[in-house]
């Protein structure tokens, strides 16, 4: 069968054991009874394991003697509105099923939160390594740079898929993409604002005013980094993109720009690995990274200071409401509060970016 299972070094990988309905926030047996009745191949005992570590849509591991399963849902509680889309998330992949990215195999929408408590669906779980650490523990100095060249070929791949001919004309908007993802992201910061942070109030000043004329309209994932990538248990391929949860109609080079933030940010930070010695480890350079991308995808243009900037800010603000819903009680993570306030640095290093000294 073929969704996560993380690599051994990933906080994602610290599973907790199969809890009560009062523990998991719901009731397993409605779970068991809604899989049996819409999913091939469930049979037999259920065994449900949380996936911890992440700070959005609560994870689980379904297991059955002949299914192997993951769970998405909303989390319970309040959120700010668009977040957390499950529905999105389970349209965009059943698209891509039929093209050459590689995402898992979605089975089971559930829309009725009777069932579980809030909307969730059913995936199948597909089998290789996930690594937090974007050093690659573990892994060759050959075997990291043909996993980062894959990673650029298969985002390239993504950004030239006809998603008219997928039927997801209606997934977004055609054009404006950046004028109106900084008039979303400016709301959802005045929604989940926890305090003054004079840089973000800088970037939603300059970055209307910066928006680069290209009209290019591709899918986009969102959040295309190396955690959000399975690759081969032991080739250096990914074999699934996951987390779809900001997926939409956008421009290519919001996830690229997003993608290459890990070579501007530090190991402590999320996804960051600035300063490691990336030629000793065999991972490639930003520009060769970038190079990669734009010769599978000559058509994508190039990463400018705004698109950067434009990341930064967008990542901000995404952990600022973090740390809004820290403060209210339904964060997903032990730890939301401090990576909340990680909110702040991000917003600095885009400053940073428009200053040009970053």
């Amino acid at each position: 069968m073929s969704t996560v299972i993380p690599d051994s070094d990933s906080p994602a990988a610290v599973l907790r054991p199969s809890l009560t309905a009062a523990e998991l926030g719901f009731e397993p047996n409605a779970l068991d009874a809604y899989l049996r009745a819409h999913v091939a191949h469930v049979g037999g005992a259920m065994e449900i394991t949380p996936i911890a570590g992440g700070q959005s849509n609560p994870t689980y591991f379904v297991t059955y003697p002949e299914a192997r399963l993951v769970l998405r849902k909303r989390p319970a509680g309040p959120v700010l509105p668009s977040a957390h889309s499950v529905d999105r998330e389970y349209r965009v992949m059943q698209a891509l099923a039929v093209t050459d990215v590689p995402v898992p195999k979605v089975l089971a929408y559930c829309a009725r939160p009777e069932v579980i408590g809030t909307p969730f669906y059913v995936m199948e779980r597909l089998e290789g390594r996930v690594f937090a650490d974007c050093s690659l523990p573990g892994v060759s100095p050959a075997d990291r740079r043909a996993m980062y060249f894959d990673m650029a070929d298969t985002l390239a791949r993504l950004h030239q898929v006809d998603w008219k001919v997928l039927g997801l004309t209606d997934y977004g908007r055609e054009g404006n993409f950046f004028g109106r993802q900084i008039g979303r992201w400016t709301k959802q910061w005045e929604l989940s604002k926890t305090r003054d942070l004079p840089d973000i109030d800088r970037l939603v000043q300059w970055l209307p005013l910066h928006v680069p004329p290209d009209e290019l309209t591709t899918i986009a994932h969102g959040d295309f980094r190396i955690g959000n990538l399975m690759f081969h248990p032991i080739e250096p391929r990914v074999v699934g993109v996951l987390d779809w949860e900001l997926s939409t109609l956008g421009h290519p080079l919001a996830d690229l720009a997003f993608s290459a933030l890990a070579w501007r940010l530090l190991p402590t930070e999320y996804m960051g690995m600035r300063g490691l010695d990336h030629a000793g480890l065999g991972i490639p350079s930003a520009s060769q990274y970038l190079s990669r991308y734009y010769a599978t995808f000559p058509g994508a243009g190039r990463v400018a200071p705004f698109h950067v900037a434009f990341s930064l800010f967008r990542l901000a603000v995404i952990f600022e409401g973090i740390a809004a819903r820290a403060r209210s009680g339904t964060a997903i993570a032990a730890n939301a509060a401090q990576t909340g306030e990680m909110a702040a640095g991000f917003a600095r290093r885009a400053v940073q970016t428009i200053e040009g000294i970053f």
